[in-house]
């Protein structure tokens, strides 16, 4: 009699009506990247309508503050987070199934949590820049945002500078752009010069009527207000600069872990309730 032999399946996928059949799962990957990208888009909507938002709506940096960027960073740090484990959960949810260890398994789906995570961010990368340079073409088109010479987040200091009620003349617009540039490079770490500062108070004197002890004394308000702003400004891009690459680095590993028991629930056949339950039922 002959003998029988058991007939095993080879390691590899499991053949599943309109399942892949490669290693890479792609169709489920760019599912759950886009689910992820879409989750965190409709969650920084909502975040955006009471402030907590990466960027200002303000055209000016003088309403940044460090709180409100912790509490931003916060609230990137959860979205992001949370977003791509729902994305790395339904990539290894969906997928096909394997035949092989379970550690092999496990492996797997994690690969293609981090799959749908890199697509996810490689799609929201695009969708900024698409939207960054929507606003630069807007800016371009609207040369009335740069007041009188002056770039639009500088205009109130020149305002401030210029302001007087027995002002001669307005200040023309080559006046605002070189008061501007001067006052640009006062933002920065070193030392304005001193001909620079006095240019500055001359052309504030000038425009102003003001005589020359009180422009010099308005030229250093305005620059010390300026410095101040713009420090705070530097404070809060830092914290959200910092949050916002965190947020990504600990979704990588909320995708690959999501992914893994998506994986998981699918080989059990786990099937959460779609619908709650009463506790007690009437009798």
């Amino acid at each position: 009699m002959a003998d029988v032999q058991t007939y095993r399946d080879p390691a590899g996928p499991i053949p599943t009506p309109g399942g892949p059949l490669s290693y890479i799962h792609w169709g489920p990957s760019i599912g759950g990247a886009i689910v992820a990208a879409a989750t965190s888009f409709v969650l920084m909507g909502f975040a955006s309508a009471v402030g907590l938002m990466v960027a200002s709506p303000s055209p000016t940096w003088r309403d940044a503050s460090v709180w409100l960027a912790i509490l931003s960073g916060f609230w990137i740090i959860v979205v992001v987070v949370g977003s791509f484990a729902l994305g790395g959960y339904l990539t290894g949810r969906v997928r096909s199934t394997w035949a092989a260890a379970p550690d092999e398994i496990e492996f797997r789906d994690g690969t293609h949590g981090l799959i749908a995570w890199a697509l996810g961010v490689i799609l929201g990368a695009a969708l900024l820049a698409m939207t960054a340079y929507m606003y630069a073409a807007g800016s371009a088109a609207s040369p009335a945002r740069d007041t009188a010479g002056a770039p639009s987040f500088l205009a109130y200091e020149i305002d401030r500078l210029f302001r007087s009620e027995r002002r001669p003349e307005p200040a023309t617009s080559d006046v605002r752009a070189e008061a501007s540039r001067i006052v640009m490079k006062a933002l920065g770490r070193a030392e304005l010069p001193t001909e620079d500062r006095a240019q500055l108070v001359r052309l504030t004197s000038a425009v102003s009527g003001l005589p020359q002890p009180e422009a010099d004394r308005r030229v250093t308000q305005v620059l010390t207000d300026a410095r101040n702003a713009a420090s705070q400004a530097r404070r809060s891009g830092v914290i959200l600069g910092f949050s916002l690459a965190a947020a990504l680095a600990a979704a990588a590993a909320a995708a690959w872990i999501a992914a893994g028991i998506g994986g998981k629930h699918r080989d059990t056949e786990f099937s959460p309730p779609l619908r709650w339950r009463s506790a007690s039922r009437a009798v």
